[in-house]
């Protein structure tokens, strides 16, 4: 099982203040004979739609030497797990989760982030989790 980012706690913590229902930490899917983890899945219940509403977050730090590799490796498990999950649970939305540092000060700039709407990623800086999942 990978090891946990930097921010997984404090994301975890933000979700439960917010109303949502840890259900996977990890969320583990199968695919051939090898797993992989999403770091958290979680389910929220809203009254007036009376439906759940489900998410996986990936947590990434951008803790690495490069944050455009970072950056590109985190792009890239979000896209493999995106892809998984619409075949496996297509009810459920990624998010790729980072710092607001990391958010503020490199992924605001254009080229990183051309290349999230390229891709149509869910990204949310920590601050802005509850309110984005909420509304999002």
């Amino acid at each position: 099982m990978p090891a946990k980012d930097t921010f997984h706690d404090i994301l975890k913590l933000a979700l439960q203040n917010d109303g949502w229902t840890i259900t996977h930490d990890p969320l583990t899917l199968q695919i051939g004979l090898r797993q992989v983890y999403i770091d958290l899945g979680a389910k929220k219940i809203i009254a007036a739609q009376k439906d759940n509403r489900e998410i996986a977050v990936e947590v990434k730090t951008f803790a690495g030497a490069s944050n455009i590799a970072e950056f590109h490796l985190a792009v890239g498990q979000f896209l493999n797990y995106r892809s998984i999950l619409r075949r496996q649970q297509p009810n459920r939305t990624i998010y790729l989760a980072i710092s607001t540092e990391i958010y503020n000060s490199f992924l605001k700039k254009n080229c990183p982030k051309s290349a999230s709407k390229t891709t149509k990623s869910n990204l949310s800086s920590l601050n802005q989790i509850p309110q984005r999942f909420y509304n999002g």
